[in-house]
Protein backbone atom coordinates (compact mmCIF):
# COMPACT_ATOMS: atom_id res chain seq x y z
CA UNK A 1 0.00 0.00 0.00
CA UNK A 2 1.28 3.47 -0.90
CA UNK A 3 2.30 5.87 1.84
CA UNK A 4 0.38 9.16 1.84
CA UNK A 5 2.51 12.20 2.70
CA UNK A 6 0.98 15.51 3.75
CA UNK A 7 2.65 18.85 4.40
CA UNK A 8 1.18 21.64 6.45
CA UNK A 9 3.11 24.63 5.16
CA UNK A 10 4.45 25.10 1.64
CA UNK A 11 7.75 26.92 2.09
CA UNK A 12 11.24 26.09 0.85
CA UNK A 13 11.82 23.15 3.18
CA UNK A 14 8.51 21.54 2.26
CA UNK A 15 9.42 22.02 -1.41
CA UNK A 16 12.79 20.36 -0.88
CA UNK A 17 11.29 17.42 0.96
CA UNK A 18 8.54 16.93 -1.62
CA UNK A 19 11.12 17.00 -4.40
CA UNK A 20 13.17 14.33 -2.64
CA UNK A 21 10.19 12.09 -1.96
CA UNK A 22 9.08 12.20 -5.59
CA UNK A 23 12.51 11.97 -7.25
CA UNK A 24 13.46 8.97 -5.11
CA UNK A 25 10.25 7.14 -5.96
CA UNK A 26 8.97 6.97 -2.37
CA UNK A 27 5.58 8.23 -3.53
CA UNK A 28 3.72 9.28 -6.66
CA UNK A 29 2.48 12.88 -6.93
CA UNK A 30 -1.11 11.85 -6.13
CA UNK A 31 0.10 10.50 -2.76
CA UNK A 32 1.49 13.88 -1.68
CA UNK A 33 -0.68 16.73 -0.37
CA UNK A 34 0.24 20.25 0.70
CA UNK A 35 -1.89 22.65 2.71
CA UNK A 36 -1.12 26.36 3.01
CA UNK A 37 -2.96 29.69 3.36
CA UNK A 38 -1.16 31.07 0.29
CA UNK A 39 -2.65 30.06 -3.06
CA UNK A 40 0.40 31.19 -5.09
CA UNK A 41 2.72 28.90 -3.10
CA UNK A 42 0.37 25.96 -3.57
CA UNK A 43 -0.03 26.71 -7.28
CA UNK A 44 3.76 26.73 -7.68
CA UNK A 45 4.09 23.33 -5.97
CA UNK A 46 1.26 21.86 -8.03
CA UNK A 47 2.77 23.15 -11.27
CA UNK A 48 6.26 21.87 -10.48
CA UNK A 49 5.41 18.51 -8.91
CA UNK A 50 1.80 17.69 -9.83
CA UNK A 51 0.86 17.05 -6.20
CA UNK A 52 -2.50 17.61 -4.53
CA UNK A 53 -3.01 20.95 -2.81
CA UNK A 54 -5.55 22.30 -0.34
CA UNK A 55 -5.83 25.96 0.58
CA UNK A 56 -6.73 26.48 4.25
CA UNK A 57 -7.16 22.70 4.57
CA UNK A 58 -4.89 21.65 7.43
CA UNK A 59 -7.39 19.32 9.07
CA UNK A 60 -8.28 17.63 5.79
CA UNK A 61 -4.61 17.11 4.90
CA UNK A 62 -3.83 15.74 8.37
CA UNK A 63 -6.77 13.33 8.34
CA UNK A 64 -5.57 11.51 5.23
CA UNK A 65 -1.85 11.42 6.02
CA UNK A 66 0.30 8.44 6.87
CA UNK A 67 3.26 10.81 7.29
CA UNK A 68 2.37 14.36 8.29
CA UNK A 69 5.09 17.04 8.13
CA UNK A 70 4.52 20.21 10.14
CA UNK A 71 6.47 22.66 7.98
CA UNK A 72 5.44 25.88 9.70
CA UNK A 73 7.20 28.47 11.86
CA UNK A 74 7.73 27.48 15.51
CA UNK A 75 5.25 30.05 16.85
CA UNK A 76 2.46 28.47 14.76
CA UNK A 77 2.80 24.97 16.23
CA UNK A 78 0.32 25.50 19.06
CA UNK A 79 -2.33 26.88 16.67
CA UNK A 80 -1.82 24.22 14.00
CA UNK A 81 -1.83 21.30 16.43
CA UNK A 82 -5.05 22.57 18.03
CA UNK A 83 -6.55 22.56 14.54
CA UNK A 84 -5.50 19.02 13.58
CA UNK A 85 -5.15 16.98 16.79
CA UNK A 86 -8.66 15.50 16.70
CA UNK A 87 -8.28 14.17 13.15
CA UNK A 88 -4.73 12.77 13.24
CA UNK A 89 -4.94 8.97 13.10
CA UNK A 90 -3.18 6.89 15.79
CA UNK A 91 -0.92 5.34 13.15
CA UNK A 92 0.07 8.66 11.53
CA UNK A 93 3.72 9.67 11.88
CA UNK A 94 3.94 13.38 12.69
CA UNK A 95 7.24 14.98 11.68
CA UNK A 96 8.25 18.32 13.22
CA UNK A 97 10.94 20.38 11.49
CA UNK A 98 10.85 23.62 13.52
CA UNK A 99 13.66 24.76 15.80
CA UNK A 100 13.00 24.59 19.52
CA UNK A 101 9.95 22.32 19.26
CA UNK A 102 10.53 19.46 21.71
CA UNK A 103 8.87 16.06 21.64
CA UNK A 104 7.42 16.43 25.14
CA UNK A 105 5.93 19.88 24.55
CA UNK A 106 4.12 18.75 21.44
CA UNK A 107 2.96 15.45 22.94
CA UNK A 108 1.21 17.64 25.52
CA UNK A 109 -0.32 19.79 22.79
CA UNK A 110 -1.81 16.74 21.06
CA UNK A 111 -3.26 15.54 24.33
CA UNK A 112 -3.31 11.91 23.18
CA UNK A 113 -0.81 9.21 22.19
CA UNK A 114 0.85 10.28 18.95
CA UNK A 115 3.84 9.15 16.91
CA UNK A 116 6.18 12.14 16.96
CA UNK A 117 9.47 12.72 15.15
CA UNK A 118 11.69 15.76 15.63
CA UNK A 119 13.93 16.68 12.71
CA UNK A 120 16.51 19.42 12.21
CA UNK A 121 17.31 19.69 8.48
CA UNK A 122 19.21 22.53 6.82
CA UNK A 123 18.80 24.63 3.69
CA UNK A 124 21.08 22.56 1.40
CA UNK A 125 17.99 20.34 1.24
CA UNK A 126 17.03 22.62 -1.66
CA UNK A 127 19.80 21.03 -3.76
CA UNK A 128 19.40 17.52 -2.35
CA UNK A 129 22.33 17.84 0.08
CA UNK A 130 20.70 18.37 3.50
CA UNK A 131 22.20 17.19 6.74
CA UNK A 132 19.30 16.22 8.98
CA UNK A 133 19.29 15.11 12.60
CA UNK A 134 16.32 13.10 13.83
CA UNK A 135 14.97 11.77 17.11
CA UNK A 136 11.84 9.77 17.86
CA UNK A 137 9.36 9.51 20.69
CA UNK A 138 8.50 6.21 22.38
CA UNK A 139 5.53 5.50 20.10
CA UNK A 140 7.61 5.18 16.94
CA UNK A 141 8.12 1.60 15.73
CA UNK A 142 11.11 0.20 13.81
CA UNK A 143 8.94 0.25 10.68
CA UNK A 144 8.13 3.91 11.29
CA UNK A 145 11.85 4.66 11.64
CA UNK A 146 12.52 3.06 8.27
CA UNK A 147 9.87 5.21 6.60
CA UNK A 148 11.16 8.42 8.18
CA UNK A 149 14.83 7.75 7.44
CA UNK A 150 14.03 6.93 3.81
CA UNK A 151 12.20 10.25 3.50
CA UNK A 152 15.05 12.22 5.07
CA UNK A 153 17.73 10.48 3.01
CA UNK A 154 15.80 11.32 -0.16
CA UNK A 155 17.01 14.93 0.03
CA UNK A 156 20.41 14.51 1.68
CA UNK A 157 21.89 12.63 4.60
CA UNK A 158 20.29 11.92 7.98
CA UNK A 159 21.43 10.51 11.30
CA UNK A 160 19.57 9.72 14.52
CA UNK A 161 20.71 11.62 17.61
CA UNK A 162 19.40 11.83 21.18
CA UNK A 163 17.10 14.82 21.61
CA UNK A 164 19.52 16.43 24.08
CA UNK A 165 21.93 17.00 21.15
CA UNK A 166 19.42 18.88 18.99
CA UNK A 167 20.73 22.26 20.13
CA UNK A 168 24.26 21.19 19.19
CA UNK A 169 22.91 20.08 15.81
CA UNK A 170 21.44 23.55 15.30
CA UNK A 171 24.90 25.04 15.76
CA UNK A 172 26.94 22.60 13.69
CA UNK A 173 24.56 21.95 10.77
CA UNK A 174 21.23 23.77 11.08
CA UNK A 175 22.76 27.26 11.05
CA UNK A 176 26.19 26.47 9.64
CA UNK A 177 25.39 27.05 5.94
CA UNK A 178 25.44 30.75 6.80
CA UNK A 179 28.98 30.45 8.18
CA UNK A 180 30.11 28.57 5.09
CA UNK A 181 28.59 31.19 2.78
CA UNK A 182 30.54 33.86 4.66
CA UNK A 183 33.74 31.83 4.21
CA UNK A 184 33.09 31.40 0.47
CA UNK A 185 32.37 35.10 0.10
CA UNK A 186 35.56 36.04 1.95
CA UNK A 187 37.68 33.71 -0.20
CA UNK A 188 36.11 35.15 -3.35
CA UNK A 189 36.74 38.70 -2.12
CA UNK A 190 40.42 37.85 -1.72
CA UNK A 191 40.57 36.45 -5.26
CA UNK A 192 38.88 39.60 -6.60
CA UNK A 193 41.47 41.66 -4.73
CA UNK A 194 44.09 39.89 -6.82
CA UNK A 195 42.31 40.45 -10.14
CA UNK A 196 39.94 37.51 -10.59
CA UNK A 197 36.45 38.35 -11.94
CA UNK A 198 33.78 38.13 -9.21
CA UNK A 199 31.67 35.36 -10.81
CA UNK A 200 34.71 33.21 -11.46
CA UNK A 201 35.96 33.79 -7.92
CA UNK A 202 32.71 32.46 -6.45
CA UNK A 203 32.95 29.37 -8.65
CA UNK A 204 36.52 28.62 -7.58
CA UNK A 205 35.75 29.19 -3.89
CA UNK A 206 32.46 27.28 -3.81
CA UNK A 207 33.75 24.28 -5.77
CA UNK A 208 36.78 24.08 -3.50
CA UNK A 209 34.53 23.95 -0.42
CA UNK A 210 32.31 21.33 -2.06
CA UNK A 211 35.26 19.15 -3.05
CA UNK A 212 36.91 19.48 0.35
CA UNK A 213 33.70 18.43 2.11
CA UNK A 214 33.43 15.38 -0.16
CA UNK A 215 36.99 14.43 0.71
CA UNK A 216 36.11 14.38 4.42
CA UNK A 217 32.94 12.34 3.87
CA UNK A 218 34.23 9.89 1.28
CA UNK A 219 37.77 9.18 2.49
CA UNK A 220 36.92 8.95 6.18
CA UNK A 221 40.21 10.71 6.93
CA UNK A 222 40.53 13.19 9.78
CA UNK A 223 40.20 16.81 8.56
CA UNK A 224 43.55 17.58 10.18
CA UNK A 225 45.25 14.85 8.16
CA UNK A 226 43.67 16.11 4.94
CA UNK A 227 44.87 19.62 5.81
CA UNK A 228 48.39 18.33 6.45
CA UNK A 229 48.41 16.64 3.05
CA UNK A 230 47.95 20.03 1.35
CA UNK A 231 50.59 21.83 3.45
CA UNK A 232 53.98 21.30 1.83
CA UNK A 233 56.98 22.32 3.98
CA UNK A 234 57.75 26.00 3.41
CA UNK A 235 54.94 26.25 0.87
CA UNK A 236 52.10 28.63 0.14
CA UNK A 237 49.39 26.69 1.97
CA UNK A 238 51.15 26.46 5.32
CA UNK A 239 51.77 30.22 5.15
CA UNK A 240 48.02 30.75 4.71
CA UNK A 241 47.19 28.27 7.50
CA UNK A 242 49.59 30.07 9.85
CA UNK A 243 47.86 33.36 9.05
CA UNK A 244 44.42 31.86 9.77
CA UNK A 245 45.67 30.49 13.08
CA UNK A 246 47.14 33.87 14.02
CA UNK A 247 43.78 35.50 13.23
CA UNK A 248 41.93 33.05 15.47
CA UNK A 249 39.86 31.21 12.86
CA UNK A 250 39.27 28.13 15.03
CA UNK A 251 38.31 30.07 18.15
CA UNK A 252 36.02 32.37 16.13
CA UNK A 253 34.16 29.37 14.66
CA UNK A 254 33.89 27.63 18.04
CA UNK A 255 32.61 30.83 19.68
CA UNK A 256 30.03 31.35 16.92
CA UNK A 257 28.65 27.83 17.20
CA UNK A 258 28.64 28.05 21.01
CA UNK A 259 26.59 31.26 20.76
CA UNK A 260 24.20 29.59 18.31
CA UNK A 261 23.74 26.55 20.54
CA UNK A 262 23.01 28.70 23.59
CA UNK A 263 20.38 30.66 21.63
CA UNK A 264 18.80 27.38 20.54
CA UNK A 265 18.73 26.20 24.16
CA UNK A 266 16.88 29.38 25.15
CA UNK A 267 14.30 28.79 22.39
CA UNK A 268 13.71 25.22 23.60
CA UNK A 269 12.74 26.29 27.14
Amino acid sequence: MSTNYAFIGAGNMAKAMIGGILSSGLAAPDCVTASNPSAPKLDALKEEFGIRTIQQGNAKAAAQADVLVLSVKPYLYETVIAEIRDVVKPETIVVMIAAGQTLSANETRFGKPVKLVRVMPNTPALVGEAMSAVCFNANITPEDRTIVMAMLNSFGKAEEVPEKLMDAVTGVSGSSPAYVYMFIEAMADAAVLHGMPRKQAYTFAAQSVLGSAKMVLETGMHPGELKDNVCSPGGTTIEAVASLEASGLRSAVIDAIDTCVKKSQEMSK
